[in-house]
């Protein structure tokens, strides 16, 4: 059977597992940040071959209105993948957000190991509190919070990167109070 994709985005990530004992990664961010913003992050991963892994890690951020869309393509194709990781985590800067998930997994095999796991939070009015009581105003207590949240994304980078990327989200976070 011949693996097939739809609404095939080239912002999207793909990765094919395509060798025994094969491992595929997929970590993306997605950052909506105004009423005219809309983000996909997510990936596709085909497990093409037998005792694959993968694991797809994705944050969005949504704020003033922003709109982050997960988009995923999980397709197990041939006999005994090992164990998928698909982990979501989104989190939402304060006022008119919309953030979707839209996962698709298609398994065809009988004996296959998969996981799926997500959640949707906002800044919350208790860590803006306790940042604040700590001397923070609210505008870097929620870049702070933010930073936080895309940390174990950052860690996977290389330095220069990392560094790069902590200073956009910080520029667009600018004037992101209440």
């Amino acid at each position: 059977m011949q693996p097939r994709l739809e609404a095939d985005d080239e912002s999207t990530r793909r990765s094919t597992c395509s060798g025994r004992k094969r491992t595929g990664e997929i970590l993306s961010i997605a950052f909506a940040g105004d009423v005219a913003s809309t983000k996909d992050a997510g990936g596709k991963i085909i497990h093409a071959a037998p005792r694959t892994s993968s694991s797809i890690f994705s944050k969005s951020i949504s704020k003033d209105g922003g709109r982050a869309t997960y988009r995923g393509l999980l397709e197990i194709a041939t006999a005994r993948p090992v164990p998928l990781q698909g982990r979501l985590r989104r989190a939402a800067a304060r006022r008119g957000l919309t953030l979707r998930h839209l996962p698709t997994i298609r398994i065809d095999e009988n004996d296959a190991d998969v996981g799926h796991e997500a959640t949707v939070s906002k800044i919350g009015d208790e860590q803006l509190f306790y940042l604040q009581s700590r001397g923070l105003d609210e505008e870097e207590a929620s870049k702070m919070i933010v930073n936080g949240f895309i940390e174990p994304v950052t860690k996977e980078l290389p330095m220069e990167y990392a560094v790069e990327l902590n200073r956009l989200i910080e520029l667009q976070m600018e004037g992101s109070i209440g």
